[in-house]
């Protein structure tokens, strides 16, 4: 097969399942990366913006001087909401102002490309910034990022809640996400989806000497690598820097004392950064979770159903039950979203089968979980009016109603307006 046939149907791969993704990782174990960053910026039918992170891409300040200027120089109004708060404001309204920005590049869909991604090296301010600016692009934008390494983004929790895809090749990554060598032979079995315990040679691992070093060990496990930095100040954000230093490495201490069955530590240290061992052979239940959920997303119909449930069966409680450290929280919804949409799509999928009432428990397993989507409750009214229950219907926007007031929030206006009609 021939280098352009093989992009020729890489590139149709990506322009087929990327469509849903506002983050696309080519992956760094593809081999036909740069040609398919070619084929994308060629492309007469994707309308494209380039930008090549570097060595200056440090801290936050520095990345959106260069970016800015760069994407000037492609489009000169760009950058007119970044230029007038200017650099010397907080993370939210800098990463608001290139939202607008971004908005006001193009109406039409178009690529945000960062490419040498891993010529940047990252401090924990623009890391935040790129973290967040996901949730404030613009309909239309969509973000590529290509490096030769694995961007430490928190790509689970992001794929999680279909935010992200990793595509290598055309193939989208549906397991191993983080996994970049073979793994040895020291097999681990670590459970978060719960209150979240380790299993060693068949054995739970109980001698952590207080709950933060295990809880070290999950947030490890969340991206490619952290630096001692995030790992202080997600941890012990109120001490002195020289303090929570010092708390950290007694913590990575204990957590290699209660895993030395292994004979290795668990956390190396590489280039400035934290990560899990590679030798190491994990069993993570928040991993092959996420992999089911990239499969029923992406697998033939007729397998679908399958996938879907077997997500639903590893999402036995919340990530990490009965903690309620900030970074826990933050994770535990993004996981939950997942779940959600598990559900969802099971429902659906019985509503095609003809088992509307199995559909409706889905959907009430869902909003008893997240009471917030709206989305979720207007289904559950219409099944209800399609079951002829249209008492029920209007006692379940009652108890909506309520519970929104309740917090202080506002009905959707289609979730009003279809209460409206049911009625009628």
């Amino acid at each position: 097969m021939s280098l352009e046939t093989i992009v020729n149907e890489m590139y149709d791969a990506f322009v087929q399942k990327t469509a849903n993704a506002r983050i696309i990782l080519l992956h760094s174990r593809g081999h036909y990366r740069s040609v398919l960053l070619s084929r994308l910026l060629s492309s007469p039918d994707l309308h494209s913006y380039y930008y090549a992170m570097g060595p200056d891409d440090t801290d936050l300040v520095a990345f959106l001087s260069g970016f800015t200027h760069d994407m000037a120089e492609q489009i000169p109004t760009f950058g007119s909401h970044i230029n007038q708060v200017g650099f010397d404001v907080d993370e939210e309204t800098l990463v608001k102002a290139i939202g607008q920005d971004l908005n006001e590049l193009s109406s039409e869909p178009f690529l945000l490309i960062l490419d040498e991604f891993d010529q940047a090296t990252i401090a924990d301010d623009l890391q935040r910034f790129l973290e967040r600016l996901v949730d404030y692009l613009p309909a239309q934008c969509r973000i590529v990022i290509s490096g030769r390494k694995l961007p430490r983004l928190p790509w689970v929790s992001m794929i999680a809640q279909n935010k992200a895809i990793m595509l290598r090749d055309g193939d989208i990554v549906a397991r191993d996400f983080y996994q970049e060598q073979p793994p040895g032979d020291n097999q681990i079995e670590v459970y978060g989806l719960g209150p979240g315990h380790v299993v060693l040679n068949g054995q739970t691992i109980d001698n952590w000497e207080g709950h933060l070093p295990r809880l070290l060990f999950f947030f490890a496990l969340d991206r490619p690598v952290v630096t001692r930095s995030e790992i202080c100040q997600a941890f012990w954000p109120d001490l002195e820097t020289d303090q929570a230093v010092n708390v950290f490495h007694v913590t990575k201490r204990r957590l290699h004392k209660a895993l030395e069955g292994i004979g290795m530590d668990i956390l190396i240290h590489e280039g400035g950064y934290y990560r899990v061992n590679p030798q190491l052979n994990i069993r993570y239940d928040v991993m092959e979770f996420v992999s089911g959920l990239v499969e029923g997303r992406s697998t033939p119909a007729e397998n679908r159903l399958t996938a879907w449930q077997h997500a639903l069966e590893l999402y036995q409680r919340p990530f990490l039950q009965g903690h309620h450290e900030q970074w826990i929280m933050k994770r535990r919804e993004e996981y939950q979203a997942g779940y959600i949409e598990a559900l969802s799509e099971i429902a659906r999928l019985r509503m095609e089968d003809g088992r509307p009432e199995q559909a409706l428990n889905l959907l009430l397993r869902a909003v008893s979980d997240d009471p917030r989507r709206q989305d979720i409750h207007r289904e559950v009214m219409r099944l209800y009016a399609d079951l002829g229950r249209r008492s029920e219907a209007a006692g379940h926007f009652n108890k909506l109603s309520e519970m929104l007031t309740d917090r202080g929030l506002d009905i959707d206006p289609q979730t009003h307006d279809l209460y409206g009609e049911l009625m009628q």
